[in-house]
């Protein structure tokens, strides 16, 4: 018998809407600390600029790996906590520790360790934090819902790229005995406190609904009950996806794939360019890189500012236009500010290419997955969204797996301007990206009651629009 739509949930106040998206503070906090200060840490560690795209190869496999699979599991969890709580609380935990410890490694071996850890746990918190949205809010709360979780991603992302910054501007000098500043490591422990908190804050003020039929839940849990079946369906359902790959996503995954290369160029490659490019550096032991690396936290700061700005008025420009134009135009936009940094040797100026990049990134988090929710079959809408998220893991294998040996053969391990080279070479991977998006066949988007049906029937990923409502109300709820 075919299943009915969901009934309609509770509208939410502002202050829940908040409560429940405040965890992502946390973890943009522990994800920006990551991009703007690791390559810094292990060049202070001993580690080549060469050496750096593959000692970050932990992000895209633990990504690959642990995404998927927390996401299969949280969508057939049920306990005293809730089913998408569980996987917040313990996520945050342990990437609090590896926050927490990383700034005090003193070897690369080390640093790199507690990367895969740090990760594999924001990975843990995350990928439910995805579905929660869609669990509680009702189709026409959701813009508010996502726009929250903006809101919330620039003031972490700001802070934790700042935060080095602020405490050198506050007076804090000195080093570990590793070499690491203290402005970073002190922004490291901050950062797990805040991340440990912000995610307890949603933990302990939402509340999730349980399963509306929960004898159906069971079956459906018991259906692919433990990780190793979990894994088998999953893999079923990924190869079958990608063998029947709508047209519009396979030319959108070229677009993705090019994109992604540009971003991990810049995440990278651009603290290190401002180091030795807008400072002046000469090596990891000169105190202008750490001057450097903290600007260029500054600089991520900004273009995370910028996103949360423009993301309001990208879907007004669209309406007016059209996605593609929007996506090419802001693609184009992040290239220049890339390519424009071997021009610039002044720190404030270098603060304006962050605009571009911003203009991008706000454009990076939308357009794509707009276009492509028109051109996905509707009973497949969730496996499909899980297998786009593969042209975002598959460009950072590459980079991790090749940008170190094309650095030393093209450049020299040990040239300081290969950071600058690279972060250009980003630029053009987002104009070769502008350029794709005209390729791409949009597709008006469909009735959003088929994208819910379509994902009430996924079996295996974890449903991205909505979950059963309960007739009994939400769990841990007050006494009245």
């Amino acid at each position: 018998m075919a299943q009915t739509l969901p009934q309609s949930k509770p509208r939410l106040s502002f202050g829940q809407i908040w409560n429940m998206s405040f965890g992502f503070l946390g973890i943009q906090f522990g994800w920006g600390l990551q991009l703007a200060n690791m390559s810094a840490i292990y060049s202070y560690l001993g580690a080549r600029d060469s050496d750096i795209p593959l000692l970050w190869l932990a992000g895209p496999m633990t990504g690959l790996l642990v995404q998927p699979v927390i996401g299969a599991m949280s969508d057939r969890t049920w306990n005293w906590l809730g089913r998408r709580r569980p996987y917040f609380l313990i996520g945050a935990i342990l990437a609090s520790i590896a926050l927490f410890i990383m700034p005090d490694s003193t070897s690369v071996r080390m640093a790199a360790s507690f990367l895969w850890v740090l990760d594999a746990s924001i990975n843990v918190s995350m990928e439910p934090f995805r579905a929660f949205v869609a669990d509680k809010l009702n189709e026409d709360q959701r813009t508010v819902g996502f726009v929250m979780q903006s809101f919330f991603i620039g003031i972490g992302a700001s802070l934790a790229n700042a935060l080095p910054y602020i405490f050198r501007y506050f007076g804090v000098t000195g080093r570990t005995p590793s070499g690491i500043p203290l402005t970073v490591q002190y922004s490291f422990k901050i950062g797990a406190v805040a991340f440990l908190l912000a995610v307890l804050w949603t933990v302990f003020t939402s509340k999730e609904y349980p399963p509306e039929d929960m004898e159906a839940f069971e079956r459906m849990r018991s259906a692919h009950r433990g990780i190793v079946a979990t894994i088998k369906a999953l893999l079923a359902e990924i190869f079958s996806a990608i063998g029947q790959m709508p047209a519009t996503m396979k030319q959108l995954a070229v677009v993705q794939f090019f994109t992604w290369l540009g971003l991990f160029c810049m995440w990278l490659f651009f603290g290190l360019m401002t180091s030795y490019h807008v400072f002046g550096a000469t090596s990891p032991n000169d105190t202008r890189f750490a001057l450097g690396g903290e600007w260029g936290g500054n600089c991520f700061a900004v273009y995370s500012i910028v996103t949360f700005i423009v993301a309001f008025a990208l879907p007004k420009l669209a309406s007016a236009t059209s996605r593609k134009t929007v996506h090419a135009v802001s693609l184009i936009c992040g290239g220049a500010g890339l390519l424009s940094v071997y021009f610039i040797q002044d720190k404030y100026v270098l603060l304006l290419t962050m605009v571009g990049v911003g203009i991008a990134w706000a454009s990076i988090l939308s357009m794509p997955y707009a276009i492509l929710s028109g051109a996905l079959p509707p009973a497949r809408m969730g496996i499909y969204m899980g297998v786009f998220n593969f042209f975002i893991v598959l460009p950072e294998i590459t980079q991790a797996l090749t940008f170190g040996p094309i650095i030393r053969a093209v450049f020299g391990a040990e040239n300081h301007n290969a950071p600058l080279y690279m972060v250009m070479t980003g630029g053009v991977f987002m104009l070769i990206a502008a350029l794709l998006v005209t390729r791409v066949r949009d597709i008006s988007v469909r009735d959003v009651r088929d994208v819910i049906r379509g994902d009430e029937v996924e079996p295996v990923l974890v449903q991205q629009s909505i979950q059963p409502v309960p007739s009994t109300g939400l769990i841990d709820e007050e006494k009245r």
